[in-house]
This record gives C-alpha cells, sequence and structure tokens, in this order.
C-alpha cells in the first residue's frame, strides 16, 4: 500500500511538494538573444518592418472610419 493511500484511509490530506520554480539568469538569455541576432541579423528589420506597416495600416483605418479625407 502507498503512502498516498494510507494517508486517504486515515484521513489525513495529502502531503505537499515544494514548488521548485527556475532560476531566471538574465546572462543567458541576453546570451541567447544576441546569438540568435548575430546569427539572423535581418529579424531587427523585420520588426521595424513590421511595426511600421502596422502603424501606417492603424493610420489609414483611422482616416477611413471617420471619413477625413
Amino acid at each position: 500500500m502507498g503512502e498516498a493511500k494510507r494517508r486517504k484511509e486515515l484521513g489525513i490530506s495529502p502531503r505537499e511538494k515544494p514548488i521548485d520554480f527556475p532560476k531566471f539568469d538574465k546572462k543567458s538569455i541576453q546570451k541567447k538573444v544576441r546569438s540568435t541576432l548575430y546569427k539572423y541579423p535581418i529579424i531587427p528589420f523585420l520588426f521595424y518592418a513590421v511595426a511600421i506597416l502596422t502603424l501606417i495600416g492603424g493610420i489609414f483605418y483611422v482616416v477611413r472610419f471617420y471619413e477625413l479625407i
């Protein structure tokens, strides 16, 4: 008989397990991001292009919605 069944029969609450959170290592994340950006240098340009297109699209949507032109 396992401990869980024995505790259940005795009416004892289940044993609590400690929660181990992973360590947040800022330096290792920075190294991974930098190595990815060095490997694929086009990524920042793609992000800028998407941001500019989103901005232009939003402006176009607002102009058409409010019939400003």
